[in-house]
């Protein structure tokens, strides 16, 4: 099986969980609790099964609270921190720590949201393609709260289609990629700037795919979802579905 030790995964935490405030006031939505544990261990211990070495922390709102809590180590990650000091939105933050990045591909998480995929078959998927940039789609119920991903058989991205009233089943983006290293030096420096609003409809014409995966998915973007995660990490982790 081929490993992803060599590949650095970054962690984008730097939001301001504005909508989660009711429920979590005081610390950024990465330290929310589920379980009595940290959101943020569940995507720490997710890297380490899939053998991952070095994590880049993107942080920005209560940045020093997730320094305090997590330092340099958890288990055998090595964590760095690339702090922003005024919002930069999730491609702004991507582009600023780009220089911590010691692989030609990097593996990107959404700070707020999981999914129980193969990473290491989303990888040699991902290089099989010879991809410039690759997501993980997760298939959900009602795609109204999300907005659309739509790829051809092959997976290559036709379009994005943004959150509207349309319900029904459909294919999301799960915020979890792989991203070429030179891609991510294009984005413009020091700008606020969205990867999902700005960055991906701009890379329409590269080697852009979606990676179409039946495993669950969860997020923490609002009260209710947050509720629901609870229950969910209790069938993932708890129980162990990711070891079989």
């Amino acid at each position: 099986m081929k490993s992803l030790s060599d590949v650095t995964a970054v962690i984008l935490a730097g939001g301001f969980g504005t909508r989660l405030r009711s429920v979590v006031p005081d610390c950024p939505k990465i330290l929310a609790k589920i379980q009595g544990k940290f959101f943020l261990t569940f995507l720490l211990d997710c890297l380490i099964m899939f053998d991952f070495q070095r994590v880049v922390l993107c942080t920005g709102y209560l940045a020093d609270q997730i320094n305090a809590e997590f330092g340099g180590r958890y288990g055998s990650l090595l964590l760095v921190y690339s702090k922003e000091i005024s919002p930069l939105g999730t491609g702004g933050a991507l582009r600023l720590a780009h220089t911590l990045f010691q692989s030609d591909e990097v593996f990107v998480m959404n700070g707020d949201s999981f999914c129980y995929t193969d990473l290491t078959a989303f990888r040699i998927w991902h290089e099989a393609r010879k991809s410039d940039a690759s997501l993980i789609l997760t298939r959900v119920n009602d795609v109204r709260r999300f907005g659309q991903v739509v790829a051809d058989n092959d997976g290559r991205i036709l379009r994005f289609e943004e959150k509207n009233n349309n319900s029904g089943p459909g294919w999301i983006n799960a915020g979890m990629y792989m991203i070429n290293k030179k891609l991510i030096e294009e984005i413009p420096d020091g700008m606020p700037i969205s990867l999902e609003k700005d960055i991906f409809p701009s890379w329409m014409g590269k080697k852009f795919y979606g990676f179409r995966s039946e495993g669950r998915f969860t997020d923490i973007g609002t009260p209710e979802s947050y509720a629901e995660a609870e229950k969910f990490f209790q069938d993932v982790f708890v129980n162990s579905e990711l070891k079989k």
